[in-house]
């Protein structure tokens, strides 16, 4: 009983054909399988409402077109092709929405074998993984890192490279430059630190002395977050 689970409904070596209860039980698995990975997805994550619709019916879309190739080698890199040209023009994503998009498209490429048992199997595991870690917070910042990105707009005719040092060295622990980028025709600076606050309680202060330093100028201070979490 156990082995039938896992073995392909399109049992018949070589076949062309297909059926319309086999093509139902492939289709039907398929939106199960995205229903759970759009449910694991959403846990502790931030989410639109078309992406986690997108991840419920992609394994269905996969299933049907491999059902329909059906052996064919040329058909199938053209359904290559084509899923390949659909990420290339998507825009860029997480790393961990495009990780839900493949466990979907593999879902779906497994239902539409006919291996409806392998395919649960494949969901259930990753996407127990990826829950688990969610829940742990897997790879996570820690709380307690008080590290800030410090965005300081200053005018072209003030030398940044000791402007700030006194200021840095009454509020900061430690205050490092990571970017300089010139903007409106070279006429702004624009400088990022990444600092951490002796005290966060003082950092209006702290705002207000760089404000009094830029002349006024755009100030932004916001929590460092990954550097880059896109791919």
């Amino acid at each position: 009983m156990v082995e039938k689970l896992f073995t392909s409904v399109f049992n018949t070596a070589g076949v062309t054909e297909v059926y319309l209860k086999n093509f139902l039980i492939c289709i039907i698995g398929a939106l199960i399988a995205g229903l759970i990975v759009a449910v694991v997805y959403m846990f502790k994550s931030n989410y639109s409402k078309s992406f986690v619709v997108t991840l419920l019916i992609l394994p269905a879309i996969v299933a049907s077109v491999i059902i329909m190739v059906n052996g064919n080698i040329g058909a199938g890199v053209a359904v290559a092709g084509a899923f390949s040209l659909v990420r290339f023009r998507s825009a860029p994503g997480s790393a961990k929405e495009i990780s839900a998009i493949f466990l979907a498209m593999a879902a779906g490429l497994v239902m539409g074998m006919g291996y409806i048992g392998f395919g649960f199997l494949l969901t259930v595991i990753i996407s127990m993984v990826l829950f688990v870690c969610n829940l742990i917070g897997f790879g996570e910042m820690k709380k307690d890192d008080k590290s800030k990105l410090l965005k300081i707009t200053i005018p072209e005719d003030l030398d940044y490279t000791e402007v700030f040092d006194d200021l840095f060295a009454t509020f900061t622990q430690s205050a490092n430059l990571v970017q300089v980028k010139t903007v409106s025709m070279g006429s702004l600076f624009k400088l990022s630190y990444e600092i951490v606050l002796k005290d966060e309680s003082k950092e209006k202060e702290f705002i207000d002395a760089l404000r009094c330093r830029n002349g006024n100028l755009e100030i932004l201070s916001t929590r460092l977050e990954v550097r880059n979490n896109d791919l």
